[in-house]
């Protein structure tokens, strides 16, 4: 049987280190397992956020390896390699395949009863990958998807028309990459439909404006690793409110990545769209309104997701 208030996050990088912190912040969990294979990395990672505790409550906090996954509630992967130069995209996706068939054959050695939750880019695939090579239930194998890319676009709509970005409701949804797409068709502010609210507040909010500002999500985190190197601290975040749906059996609708079955007449795929999560992981795909344009769009996202996994070979982790 699995606790539920304990955690375990396999990669120490950025994203996984951020993580880490973010969710001991949460106070969520009682017990909080790092893995990487940098034992010393972990070691490090665990030392520090444990001299913070006695600012926070209770909790356990440690370097760990695979058999301490045993009664993880949630499995977060956030390790894999990184692009070299020279390195193509499908190389990568080949390496990083290999990465995860070695990760998620330690999890099932140890754990069959969590849930694992895929962070790691091309994180649609990778999730794919997952599923494929851990037989878990469909439900129990989940991608953090387009969450990040969805709070994005909440912001910057609303700073362009000067509201609470709590209050925008819209999503992106597709790949968690160059083929997403916002579904404008639903937007609304605060039950306001997206259009008749920007009729009544006189921002420029044509179609061209607000697709402009679904291209500046694209190119966010481009910008951001440009900047910095690397980004972490917004889906560190995303990865809590994924994680605070599942403990606390929120029932929460967020477009995460997991195996699409039919919806939209798409099948065998992950990919981002909108989903109740709670504690048994994902309950419901749901298949909300698309426009016309829209729906092509996330057809041909998958598509493209769908001629990726297809060129990879899979054979070795069936």
């Amino acid at each position: 049987m699995v606790n539920i208030q304990k955690c375990a996050i396999i990669g120490c990088g950025f994203v996984g280190a951020t993580t880490a912190y973010t969710l001991m912040n949460s106070e969520m969990f009682s017990e909080i397992v790092l893995i990487d294979i940098d034992k010393k990395k972990a070691e490090g990672e665990a030392a520090d956020m444990n001299h913070g505790l006695p600012f926070i409550s209770p909790m356990e906090i440690y370097a760990g390896d695979y058999s301490d996954l045993s009664d993880a509630a949630i499995i977060i992967i956030t390790a894999g390699a990184n692009q070299k130069a020279g390195e193509s995209r499908l190389d990568l996706l080949n390496k990083n395949t290999k990465i995860f068939r070695s990760i998620v054959s330690s999890i099932c050695a140890y754990n069959s009863e969590g849930i694992i939750l895929v962070v790691t880019n091309p994180v649609d695939i990778l999730t794919y990958v997952t599923l494929v090579a851990s037989g878990f239930p469909k439900n129990r194998v989940i991608g953090s998807g387009t969450v990040l890319d969805s709070a994005r676009l909440k912001y910057l709509v609303g700073r362009h028309l000067e509201v609470d970005p709590r209050n925008v409701h819209t999503f992106i949804i597709g790949e968690h990459g160059d083929s997403e797409l916002p579904v404008w068709s639903s937007a609304n502010i605060s039950g306001v439909d997206l259009d008749r609210y920007c009729m009544s507040c006189h921002k420029k909010c044509s179609l061209e404006k607000l697709d402009s500002l679904a291209v500046d999500v694209k190119k966010s985190a481009y910008r951001i690793i440009e900047a910095k190197g690397a980004t972490y601290y917004a889906i560190a975040e995303s990865v809590k409110k994924i994680v605070s749906s599942i403990v606390k059996d929120e029932n929460t609708v967020l477009p995460v990545s997991s195996l699409v079955d039919g919806h939209y007449g798409l099948e065998n795929i992950c990919l981002g769209l909108p989903s109740i999560v709670g504690r048994s992981g994902v309950k419901e795909i749901l298949e909300i309104p698309l426009n016309d344009t829209e729906l092509e769009l996330l057809k041909t996202s998958a598509r493209k997701i769908k001629a990726i996994v297809d060129s990879l070979d899979l054979t070795h982790i069936m």
